[in-house]
C-alpha cells in the first residue's frame, strides 16, 4: 500500500542497522542505503527523547544536496535507565556492567526518526518500557560471548536469545525496542 503511494519518491535510509533495513523491507518499500560518518555527540543537558531527537536530526545534516523527490530517513535509539543514556558497549567489561544495571530493572528504549525532504523536516519518537528479569552471571556471559552486543543500544537485541529468556514484559512497541517505531513511521509516510 505504502509502496504504491510513494512510488514517485526516492527513499534513502541513512542507517547501517540491519534491523532498520529489514523492517523497511518488510513494509515492502523500495529504498537505498547511504551511510555518512558523523560524530554522535550531544549536549549534556539533554534528557531522554531530547537526545534521540537531536541525534536523529544530526545524522541528517551531512545530506545537504537532496533532490526534490528524495525522502531521507535517519534514526537514533538509546536505552534510558536511572536518568542516564546507555549507548552501545565498547568492550566485554562495559557490556557486563550494562547487563548488571538492566538485570531485574525496568528501562526505557527511546527511538527517534527524522524524515527530511528539500521542503520539510519531521522528527518523532517513541518510548517503550522493557522489564528484565534478574539475569545470572552465566546468562550474561553466554549472551555476550555468543551474540553481538556491540552494535546495539544497551548491548542487547530484544529479538535475540537474551530477549527470549530475559525480557519479562514490554509496555509499548516491540519494534521500537528493535530500533525503529515502524507503526509511527508508517503513519507519517502515509501523509506524503
Amino acid at each position: 500500500m505504502l509502496k504504491e503511494r510513494l512510488k514517485k519518491y526516492n527513499i534513502i535510509l541513512a542507517s547501517g542497522s540491519p534491523r532498520r533495513q529489514q523492517l523497511l523491507k518488510d513494509l515492502n518499500l523500495d529504498f537505498s542505503i547511504q551511510l555518512k560518518e558523523i560524530e554522535e555527540n550531544f549536549p549534556s543537558n539533554l534528557k531522554g527523547s531530547e537526545i534521540t531527537d537531536y541525534l536523529a536530526k544530526l545524522k541528517s545534516t551531512p545530506f545537504q544536496k537532496l533532490k526534490k523527490n528524495d525522502i531521507l530517513i535517519t534514526s537514533d535509539t538509546i536505552v534510558w535507565l536511572h536518568n542516564k543514556a546507555i549507548g552501545k558497549p565498547k568492550s566485554k567489561i562495559e557490556a557486563i556492567e550494562i547487563f548488571n544495571k538492566l538485570s531485574g530493572n525496568m528501562h526505557q528504549v527511546i527511538t527517534s526518526v527524522c524524515i527530511k525532504t528539500t521542503q520539510n523536516i519531521k522528527i518523532f519518537n517513541d518510548t517503550t518500557n522493557v522489564f528484565f528479569k534478574t539475569l545470572t552471571d552465566e546468562e550474561i556471559n553466554y549472551y555476550i560471548d555468543n551474540f553481538s552486543p556491540y552494535d546495539k543500544a544497551g548491548g542487547y537485541g530484544v529479538q535475540d536469545w537474551i530477549g527470549y529468556i530475559g525480557v519479562e514484559k514490554i509496555e509499548g512497541s516491540f519494534y521500537n525496542v528493535m530500533g525503529f517505531p515502524i507503526h509511527k513511521f508508517y503513519q507519517e509516510m502515509l501523509k506524503f
